[in-house]
């Protein structure tokens, strides 16, 4: 999931590469062809894009960020980590796998067999909880496609579950009438995987390569006789500058800063297998874990991919464009094209375009040491985060981690409970409204809190019920606290002398309590109601 910023010298860049003939050919339509329509594959076409209405009401999604890498229960990013010597991976996959030189990735795919999955259970679970929309992941930086992809052997039909996972997704999202979005991240298993061409550095293995640089030769009588490890960990290259340093990736999403450039077969296979993943799903939402577009700027295959999307849509959807596509570190111009992203985080203002804040209540992968320590965000964090990003023009797109069986424990679920019985009192200050003339007020809100690269200011700041955030529909509006009232209730931007609207009724939703209130010169004063309806955030209706 980690992205980083577009550089300012990604021009230079760029013009650097098509100066050393590195800069690889456009890719091709020979095997699929973008289809034809409104949306031509270039940044100003893509400007004509305009996210659909329905998006802007949903508000909030759930999202299994689902794949092999929650086998180990390690947490993320576990398929980088695990070669890496000395990391807590490293250790774990050895003492429960082997060393990485006899057993590497490709081993925790083949242990990884979904038996308990059920995705009705779990769909209806979620929109029980209020997700408007439900995402599924596609494939993860491991490079496994979750469908049977016609350009990806290592899929998830053919090695691991046995099971096409994004159709059983699919056909839940849609029994329970939830838009449906698909995820997909392995544009960077070029660099991600870089860490498999290593070697122990000192022990009794030192110098033994990891598994990275096998061939489909080197399969002969194993279980995976036949694949090629190529086609999964890409790694017939040399490592990007710098790649001895684990974090290095960071700073080279955006293909500069030294990452080593993916080959012109590598661009068109990433292009050819997104693309069948649209047209076999359809998806109503496609989620790019990348700076910009997927393989920009250094290829046009997120170009291409992303008029296809739109025109393709359009053309299921009676030439009404429905879809929503998703990118992170996005320009100013940029999100004009699509719609901004931001991890673990939310930006400080109001939004003048739809944008979406991802999150997860633990890691992006399943740690069970998450659940061993209590370490979940509670319900009462996720409502917070939410009505503050709703307030801002915003939507909370909510992973719930799924273990490798398929199932999620029960501290999620009763996560999932919380939600819910807040949703059943307060869900109409949520679904369908918009910002008022200002997101909020309170001590957050007055804080400096920028965001880092593609978001991750989450957390930095805690709500109290100081912090009050507004949002509207019609002559409504909404003004929730963001805590547990201990006294009176004065909001500021309600006082006559701020221009305060003109208040004929004020109620608190769950409370059927009259409220004694009066509007003075300098702020709204609700006197404490003798009932508080929930101990998460409290709403009140100002007619």
């Amino acid at each position: 999931m980690k992205s980083t910023i577009i550089t300012a010298g990604c021009l230079l860049f760029c013009q650097a590469l098509l100066a050393q003939g590195n800069y690889p050919s456009p890719v091709t339509e020979n095997k699929e062809a973008v289809e034809k329509g409104k949306f031509k594959p270039e940044w100003k076409s893509l400007q004509e894009y305009k996210a659909p209405e329905w998006f802007s009401n949903a508000k909030f999604g759930i999202w299994a960020h689902w794949g092999p890498q929650c086998q180990p229960e390690q947490g993320d990013w576990y398929g980088r980590l695990m070669y890496d010597q000395g990391s807590a991976q490293y250790k774990w996959h050895s003492a429960h796998y082997g060393h990485p030189s006899k057993a590497g990735f490709k081993e925790v795919i083949n242990d990884w067999k979904a038996q308990h999955w059920d995705p009705e259970k779990l769909v209806a679970l979620y929109k029980r909880a209020g997700a408007q929309y439900f995402f599924a992941m596609a494939n993860h930086h491991d490079n496994l496609d979750l469908w049977d992809s016609k350009y990806q052997e290592w899929n998830s039909v053919r090695v691991g579950p046995g099971k096409d996972i994004l159709k059983g997704w699919a056909d839940a999202a849609r029994k329970y009438g939830l838009p449906f979005g698909l995820s997909v991240h392995a544009a960077h298993a070029w660099t991600w995987f870089e860490t498999a061409q290593r070697s122990d550095t000192s022990g009794p293995l030192a110098g033994v390569p990891y598994d990275g640089k096998l061939t489909k030769a080197d399969g002969k009588g194993t279980w995976w006789d036949g694949l090629d490890p190529q086609d999964l960990y890409a790694q017939n290259h040399a490592p990007s500058k710098g790649h001895e340093n684990i974090t290095s990736l960071w700073s080279q999403w955006a293909w500069d800063n030294g990452a080593s450039i993916p080959s012109q077969q590598y661009c068109e296979k990433f292009y050819n297998r997104t693309m069948d993943l649209i047209n076999q799903y359809n998806p109503d939402l496609l989620y790019f874990d990348d700076t910009g577009l997927p393989l920009y700027p250094v290829s046009d295959a997120g170009l291409k991919i992303a008029a296809h999307y739109y025109n393709h849509n359009m053309a299921t959807h009676n030439g009404k464009l429905e879809a929503v596509l998703f990118g992170k570190v996005l320009t100013s111009e940029q999100k004009k094209c699509l719609v901004w992203d931001v991890e673990r985080g939310a930006p400080d203002e109001i939004q003048a375009l739809p944008w979406q804040t991802c999150s997860c209540i633990g890691e992006w992968h399943y740690d069970r040491a998450v659940y061993d320590q209590d370490r979940y965000k509670s319900a009462a964090t996720v409502i917070r985060m939410l009505v503050d990003i709703v307030s801002k023009n915003g939507n909370l797109l909510l992973n719930i981690p799924v273990r490798g069986d398929g199932s999620i424990d029960e501290k999620e679920v009763k996560i999932l409970e919380d939600i819910t019985a807040w949703m059943d009192v307060n869900k109409e200050s949520i679904f369908d409204t918009h910002p008022w003339r200002v997101y909020g007020e309170g001590p957050v809100a007055a804080a400096v809190n920028p965001l880092s690269g593609p978001g991750f200011n989450e957390g930095k700041v805690k709500f109290s019920e100081k912090d009050i955030r507004f949002n509207q529909k019609g002559n409504i509006l909404y003004a929730t606290v963001l805590g547990i009232p201990s006294g009176d209730i004065q909001i500021k931007s309600l006082g006559k002398n701020s221009g305060g609207l003109k208040i004929r009724r004020i109620a608190m939703l769950g409370n059927k309590e009259a409220l004694s209130w009066k509007q003075e010169a300098d702020a709204l004063v609700i006197k404490k109601p003798k009932r508080i309806s929930n101990n998460i955030a409290v709403v009140f209706k100002i007619e």
